[in-house]
């Protein structure tokens, strides 16, 4: 209740204000200040509509995936032509390259580090091969992740490369704990 007459309060002032302002500025160039106060209006206009379709421009521009059900998540392809999911690791939300032809999951040195792995701790004796040659692994285990908020895995075998790579890869030792994995036109469809 509180708030709300705090809310009023500062709007009245506002009008006040505002208001005064106009009343000063009429007199002495009407014509002019009802022009300015027009353009300002439309312009305030314009910057709500924008904030108001804003969640559709994005979703045009640069589509995300979405939960249409609590185990079903849709995942639209992207303009590089690769299928894009975040998922929270260990907290952090990381983007992924949803790749069926990668093993396992595959983080970045960044994305590892933005889940709370301690990359230059790490032992890499292993070794991957990737579209620009082999790299050097260390396994580790994510002790969290969750895509959306109704899929939560724990205990997620994880390889951490030690390359160049900007992104991380999403591969089959996570996707196979989903009951199904398809593509439906433009479309990555993950059930459990």
């Amino acid at each position: 209740m509180s708030e709300d007459l705090g809310r009023l309060a500062y709007l009245v002032l506002l009008l006040i204000a505002i208001g005064g302002f106009l009343l000063v500025e009429l007199r002495g160039q009407p014509g002019r200040t009802l022009r300015l106060a027009a353009a300002w209006a439309m312009i305030f206009l314009g910057v709500i509509a924008i904030v108001g379709i804003w969640g559709e421009i994005r979703q045009t521009v640069a589509p995300q995936a979405r939960m249409v059900d609590n185990d079903r998540i849709e995942v639209p392809l992207g303009d590089d032509g690769h299928f894009h999911l975040i998922a929270e690791v260990n907290g952090s939300p990381i983007r992924f390259v949803v790749d069926t032809g990668a093993t396992t999951i595959a983080l970045g040195q960044s994305d590892a580090r933005k889940a709370g792995i301690d990359t230059d701790s790490l032992g890499y004796v292993g070794e991957a091969r990737t579209a620009n040659g082999n790299v050097q692994t260390a396994t580790v285990t994510l002790d969290t992740v969750a895509v959306g908020d109704d899929i939560h895995d724990t205990d997620v075998p994880a390889l951490v490369l030690r390359s160049d790579l900007d992104m991380s890869l999403m591969g089959m030792s996570y996707l196979s704990r989903f009951a199904r994995v398809s593509i439906e036109g433009n479309l990555l469809i993950l059930e459990r």
